[in-house]
C-alpha cells in the first residue's frame, strides 16, 4: 500500500485536473501552432522558414529565444538547429527573436505536476503532457529550470530539418528535379551534378514554398556538432572583454538614471526634497517613484551621487522587521493547518516511530541573494506611440506586457531588444528593473534613458532565495535505515514570484519539497511533508530553487541516520537506491573518489546525492582539518543528463554549480534588521574565494532515457557533501548554513 499511497487523493486530483484542463482548452487548439512571428515585417527576399530559421540574401540567422546568462544557451540552441540545417556555427548569426507565444517553453510542465521524475507511469506521462497546455496558452516564454536543452532538443532540431527540406524542395522545383536526388552541405543544396546553391541564394524562392513538415531527424551516429566538443559562440568575445551586455548599451543622446528604494522592504516613499540633487552637476530631473526616488543625469555616477543626496522620509517595512520573527514563523508552520503537500508517505511512519526515535534534528537555510556580476539595468526609449527596451531578461513577454500596462500601450507597441546577461541565477526572472526604468523614461519622452542599479540597491532589493527550516526524525534497525520522516517549512516561491506577475498559483507548491520528496530511495517507512509558511520577505527562484536547500535537508538527515545505523554512507545509499541511473551515478562517484581508501590524519570524505530537475547528481567532497581551519581538497561529481550535447560546456556548468553551491553554503546569507537587508555588497555577502576552491573532477553519464539540463542539478548536493565531509574530519555536525558561523575555512 505504501507506493499506492504516494499517488493518493491530492495527486490524483491534480492529475485529473490537468487532464480535464487539457480537454477544456481543446486538443485541436493545443495542437495548432502559433503563427510564425518572423513573418511580421519580413525583409524583401527573405524567408522565415520556421520561427527559428530566417534566411536573407546575405545571412543565415538562427533564432535562439532562451536567454543566455552565461550558461551557453545561445550556443546550444544554435547547434541544435544547425545540426539538422546542415550549417556550421561559423556560418550563422544568432538573434533572440521577438517576444512571442510561439516560443513558449515546452519543458516547464515537467516540474509542475506531482509525479517523481523517475515515474514513467501512464498517469504521470499523461499529466505531464496535458500540463503543457496551459503553458502554451499562457505563452510562457521563460528561460529557467534547466529547461533550455529539454525544451529545444526535439523542436529546434525539427525546425532545422524543416528548413533544410524546404530549401531542398525549393531547389528541386527551380531545377525540375526530385528533392530525393538532392543533398545539403555547409549551408548549400547540392544538385546531382555537384552545383552548390547557397541557402541565401534560395531565400526569395523559399519564401514562396510551403514548408516541408514531414521530416526525419538524424540519428546521433550521424551528428556532426552535437555530442562533440564545441567552441561556444560567445567564448572569443568573453575571453577578450569585447562581449556587450545590457550595461554596455550606448545610444545617441542617452541619459542615465539611478534610484534609491526604501531600505525597508515593501515600504513606501512618504516624502522627499529634490532640491539638493537638482543643484548638482549634470542632473536633468528628479523622479518620484512609489517606493523610492530616481535621478536622471548625463552620467551614471552623477545620477548615483545625486540620488544619494536627496532627503527622503520612508514608510515602514511590509515584512517582519527582525530575523527572529522570520525563524519563529517557520517554526510555527509545522502543523496540519500549514501542510501543503505530502506526496511521499510510504509504509507507516507513525507506527515505526511510536516507541521512540534514534534521531531528532532541525536544519536551517537562510535567505540568499542572487548577486550576479552584472547589476540590474535597462535602457528605455519612450514615446507616446512606442517603447523600446534594451535589457537582459529571462521573461521577455512579462516585460512586454507589464510595460504595456504602465505606458497604456498595446504589447505590440513595446519592443524588446534582448541582450546577453552577465549572470542571473534566477535574478532576471523578475522584471522590476524594467518597470522602474519605464516609469523613469516616461519623464523624458523621446530620449533613451539607461537605468543602472548600484550594487547596493541590486543586492538589498533582490527577491532572494527562500528561507527554509526542516525537522527530521528517524529510526535505524539491523545496521540499516528503517524509518525516515522529514518536514520542510518555507514560504511559497511560486506564489511570491507569480503573484508579482498577476498569475495565480493554485494547489501545492512543489518547490517547497523539491529535491526531497521524490528521491529514488526505498526506505520501509518514508515520509516527506511540505509546510507552507506565511509570506515573509518577497522571494524568487534561485539557482535550483527549492532543491537548493532541500538537497541539504534531505541528504543530511539520511547521512545522519546512516551513521546512526553504523553503515557505510555510500554503501547504504546504494542499497536503498531504486533507480538505475541514480545508482550508476553513485557508483561512478565512489569509483572516482576511491571511496573507502585510507585518508591522512585530520582528513574527511563525505558523499551526498540529490535528484533534481530529473537529473541524478552525486558528489564526494574531501577536506582537511588544518591548524588554521578547514581546507577543501577535492570534489568528485557524477551526473546523468541522458545525453551530453557539449562535453566542454557540460563540465563547465557542473564545476560552476559546485562552486556556487559550496560558496553559498560556506559563507553567504541575507538577514534583515528593521526590515532592511543588512548585506549590501560582496564584502558582507561572500562566496567561495579562489584560494579556497578545490580541485573538481567531473564525469557525465548517459543512462537516462530523457535528455535533461545541467545548469542547476550540481548545486543541491554540494552543501550536504561538504557538511558530511566536515563531520567525517571533525565529528562536528553542521545543520545550519552558512557553515562559517560554526567553523573556519582557509
Amino acid at each position: 500500500m505504501g507506493r499506492v499511497k504516494t499517488i493518493a487523493r491530492r495527486t490524483f486530483l491534480i492529475g485529473s485536473a490537468a487532464i480535464a484542463g487539457g480537454v477544456a482548452f481543446g486538443i485541436w487548439r493545443y495542437k495548432t501552432p502559433y503563427a510564425n512571428p518572423l513573418l511580421t515585417d519580413l525583409p524583401e527576399g527573405a524567408a522565415a522558414l520556421t520561427p527559428y530559421v530566417l534566411i536573407t540574401s546575405d545571412a543565415i540567422i538562427l533564432i535562439t529565444p532562451r536567454a543566455d546568462k552565461g550558461q551557453g544557451a545561445i550556443s546550444v540552441q544554435a547547434a541544435l538547429i544547425a545540426e539538422e540545417l546542415d550549417v556550421d556555427l561559423d556560418q550563422i548569426k544568432t538573434d533572440p527573436g521577438p517576444p512571442s507565444p510561439a516560443y513558449y517553453n515546452t519543458a516547464l510542465a515537467g516540474d509542475a505536476v506531482p509525479f517523481r521524475a523517475t515515474d514513467d507511469s501512464w498517469l504521470a506521462q499523461t499529466t505531464r503532457s496535458l500540463a503543457d497546455a496551459p503553458m502554451k496558452f499562457l505563452g510562457m516564454q521563460i528561460t529557467g529550470g534547466s529547461t533550455t536543452v529539454p525544451d529545444g532538443f526535439d523542436k529546434l532540431r525539427h525546425a532545422g530539418a524543416v528548413a533544410r527540406e524546404t530549401l531542398k524542395a525549393t531547389a528541386a522545383r527551380l531545377h525540375n528535379l526530385s528533392a530525393t536526388d538532392l543533398r545539403t552541405e555547409r549551408g548549400a543544396v547540392i544538385l546531382p551534378d555537384g552545383t552548390r546553391l547557397s541557402y541565401q541564394s534560395l531565400a526569395a524562392e523559399a519564401a514562396k514554398t510551403d514548408p516541408v513538415t514531414d521530416v526525419t531527424l538524424r540519428a546521433p551516429s550521424d551528428w556532426r556538432l552535437l555530442g562533440q566538443p564545441m567552441q561556444r559562440i560567445d567564448i572569443v568575445a568573453k575571453s577578450t572583454g569585447t562581449q556587450d551586455y545590457g550595461i554596455d548599451v550606448t545610444l545617441p543622446d542617452m541619459a542615465h538614471a539611478a534610484l534609491r528604494l526604501n531600505p525597508a522592504i515593501g515600504g513606501a516613499r512618504l516624502s522627499h526634497d529634490p532640491t539638493p540633487a537638482l543643484s548638482m552637476r549634470g542632473v536633468i530631473k528628479v523622479v518620484a517613484l512609489p517606493d523610492g526616488v530616481a535621478v536622471i543625469a548625463d552620467a551614471t555616477w552623477r545620477a548615483m551621487q545625486a540620488v544619494a543626496a536627496i532627503p527622503v522620509e520612508w514608510g515602514p517595512a511590509q515584512i517582519p522587521p527582525e530575523m527572529d520573527t522570520h525563524w519563529q514563523t517557520l517554526s510555527d508552520s509545522f502543523n496540519p493547518d500549514h501542510q501543503d503537500s505530502q506526496f511521499r508517505d510510504e509504509g507507516d511512519v507513525e507506527t515505526a516511530l511510536s516507541d521512540g526515535t534514534d534521531l531528532t534534528v532541525e536544519y536551517r537555510a537562510p535567505y540568499l541573494a542572487h548577486a550576479p556580476l552584472e547589476p540590474l539595468n535597462a535602457t528605455v526609449l519612450y514615446t507616446p506611440d512606442r517603447v523600446d527596451i534594451w535589457t537582459g531578461t529571462q521573461v521577455p513577454r512579462f516585460v512586454q506586457n507589464n510595460v504595456a500596462k504602465l505606458t497604456n500601450l498595446t504589447p505590440d507597441a513595446v519592443h524588446i531588444h534582448a541582450l546577453m546577461i552577465g549572470g542571473s541565477f534566477g535574478h532576471r526572472l523578475e522584471d522590476e528593473v524594467t518597470r522602474h526604468a519605464a516609469r523613469i523614461a516616461m519623464e523624458l519622452p523621446g530620449r533613451p534613458v539607461k537605468l543602472t542599479y548600484s550594487r547596493e540597491e541590486d543586492m538589498t532589493h533582490d527577491f532572494p532565495r527562500q528561507i527554509g527550516m526542516a525537522r527530521g526524525r528517524g529510526r535505524v534497525a539491523n545496521g540499516q535505515v528503517a524509518a525516515y520522516d522529514l518536514g520542510i517549512a518555507t514560504p511559497s516561491v511560486l506564489s511570491s514570484q507569480m503573484g508579482r506577475q498577476g498569475i495565480p498559483a493554485p494547489g501545492p507548491d512543489l518547490q517547497i519539497v523539491a529535491g526531497a520528496w521524490d528521491q529514488p530511495f526505498d526506505i520501509p517507512h518514508y515520509r516527506v511533508t511540505g509546510y507552507r509558511a506565511p509570506e515573509l520577505a518577497p522571494i524568487s527562484s534561485w539557482r535550483s530553487v527549492g532543491a537548493s536547500s532541500n538537497g541539504f535537508f534531505h541528504d543530511s538527515l539520511l547521512d545522519e541516520l546512516i551513521h546512526a545505523a553504523g553503515a557505510d554512507p555510500l554503501a547504504e545509499r546504494l542499497r536503498l537506491c531504486n533507480h538505475t541511473p541514480s545508482r550508476k551515478v553513485l557508483e561512478a562517484v565512489g569509483e572516482m573518489s576511491n571511496w573507502g581508501s585510507p585518508l591522512a590524519p585530520n582528513q574527511g570524505r563525505g558523499v551526498a546525492f540529490c535528484l533534481s530537475f530529473g537529473v541524478p547528481c552525486a558528489q564526494v567532497v574531501e577536506v582537511t582539518n588544518t591548524d588554521n581551519g578547514l581546507r577543501l581538497d577535492h570534489v568528485y561529481v557524477a551526473a546523468d543528463v541522458g545525453r551530453i550535447l557539449d562535453p566542454i560546456n557540460f563540465e563547465g556548468l557542473v564545476k560552476g554549480g559546485v562552486i556556487f553551491g559550496l560558496g553559498h553554503a560556506m559563507h553567504a546569507e541575507i538577514t534583515y534588521a528593521g526590515g532592511a537587508a543588512r548585506q549590501s555588497n560582496f564584502d558582507t555577502f561572500q562566496s567561495l574565494r579562489l584560494h579556497q576552491c578545490p580541485d573538481i573532477t567531473v564525469r557525465g553519464l548517459e543512462n537516462g532515457t530523457k535528455i535533461k539540463g545541467i545548469g542547476e542539478p550540481p548545486v543541491p548536493p554540494a552543501a550536504p557533501a561538504l557538511a558530511n565531509a566536515i563531520f567525517a574530519a571533525t565529528g562536528q555536525r553542521l545543520r545550519e548554513m552558512p557553515f562559517d558561523k560554526f567553523v573556519t575555512f582557509v
